[in-house]
Formats: structure tokens, sequence, C-alpha cells
């Protein structure tokens, strides 16, 4: 990465470890940077430690060793200001199934300190971005896992966070709706300018022109564009270059 790019980058993520009070090594000096209005990936097999830098990001869990910069912010010093520049989009749902997708996105537009005036419009736009103006009133419970999946982007986009982490966000859905997800997501960081950091272990999900932090096994063994990390492992595919770097075999 080019001091240029460092030097404008929205997101620093700086020698971050971090280890489980069993001993397990989830993280060994990490450190990637994510730019503004660009979709990055985070790949890696279950395990690789994608959800533990998620949830140090999100502060579930606390920063050991290293630290985490947002537009210049330090999570460790100011950490109220930049997780209200965060949106997160969470493996497991955690949508509250027998109340309506309104009462939902209003609850969470109150946490964020979203004027009771200002919910609505809120609300009303991103719903439309998703092609969801006509859930408003229905029980999650009803919905399908990929509209349950629009339903919890647009709870994370209420407040117009600057980053959007989403940690498996297709987990458990149809390949066609998948490819609808991963699309609307690029669409967002081209039309508002939002840093995306997509983890995922299915390399099909990830474009050749995509920035990919490649995570096995705690360490990052790269961060380029796909088209450089095949180049760095000379294989003409990116599944190709997954399996030299790390010795085991990718999932699609």
């Amino acid at each position: 990465m080019s001091e240029h790019a460092e030097a404008t980058a929205l997101v620093d993520i700086q020698n971050i470890s971090f280890r489980y009070p069993s001993g397990k090594q989830a993280l060994d000096d990490v450190s990637f940077q994510l730019q503004a209005g660009q979709f990055h990936a985070l790949l890696g097999l279950n395990g690789a430690g994608k959800s533990t830098l998620f949830a140090l990001i999100s502060r579930l869990f606390q920063v050991q060793q290293g630290d985490i910069r947002l537009n210049g912010q330090s999570l460790k010093a100011a950490p109220a200001k930049v997780l209200g520049s965060i949106g997160m989009v969470f493996q497991q749902s955690t949508l509250d199934l027998d109340l309506s997708v309104a009462e939902n996105l209003h609850y969470h537009a109150s946490l964020h300190g979203i004027p009771p005036s200002q919910r609505q419009q809120r609300i009303n736009e991103e719903l439309a971005r998703l092609d969801m103006s006509d859930a408003h009133h229905k029980k999650v419970r009803a919905l399908n896992g990929g509209h349950r999946r629009r339903v919890e982007i647009a709870r994370a986009l209420l407040h117009q966070p600057s980053l959007l982490l989403l940690d498996e966000a297709t987990v458990g859905l149809d390949p066609a709706t998948r490819q609808q997800i991963n699309q609307y997501v690029r669409q967002l960081c081209r039309e508002q300018q939002v840093a995306v950091l997509w983890a995922t272990h299915l390399i099909e999900e990830i474009h050749t022109g995509d920035t990919v932090a490649l995570l096995h096994q705690s360490r990052l063994l790269a961060c380029e564009r796909a088209e450089a990390i095949c180049q760095q492992a000379n294989r003409a595919t990116l599944v190709q270059a997954f399996e030299a770097l790390t010795g085991t075999e990718a999932t699609t």
C-alpha cells in the first residue's frame, strides 16, 4: 500500500493482535487500510479471524494490541465517535422477529439519536433503496432470509455511516439472492461513498478489481487487488492463488 493510500485511508487498522482467554491467537499483527467509496473483501476460511476483527472494530471485544482509526479518530481514545460512523450487519440476524420492519428500524434509529422528525424519512429512504417499501408493517418473522438481510442493511444505514461492515452477510441465502445483495452493497459504495468491508469465505463474491485482505490462521497474508494477489502467487485465478498461499482448499 502506498504512502498516499495510507494518508488518505478512511479506516486504518494498525497492528491488531488478539488472543482469547483460552490462549487461542485469533489475530496476529494485522494491518491494512480501507478507502472511502470502495468495496473491500475480507477473505478467509471459517476460523481465520474475520469475525474477531469485526468484533474488535464494533467494540464487542476490547482491542488488546494495536489500534483502529476511522477518519483519524482512534477507537481506543474516542469509541463513541468512531462507532457512530459505523454500520454493522452481523452473520447472525439480530432483528426482533415479533416486531414489524418499521418497529425494528424506529428502535434502531432512536438508539442512534436520530430525531423523531427525521426517522420516518430516513426509514422510507433506505427501504426504498432496497426495494422494500411495501414491507413497513410486515412482521420480520414473515420475511424470507433475503428480505431480512435487506432490512438489516437498511437498519445499518439509517444513521448514514461512513463505514459498513458485513460479516458473512449472505450465509444461508440462495445464489441469486446472494448476488443481488452483493450488487446492492457495491452500488452503495459508488453512490454514497460508503467504505465497505465484506467478510466472506466465498471467493465467487469477490470481483477481479476488488481489494482483498486475505486472512489465514490469524495472519494477514496479502492485502491487494485480486489480480495483484494472483500475480503474487503466480496463479491465473483467485481460487488458485488462495489455495497456493494458504495451502488449503478454497470455497466457491
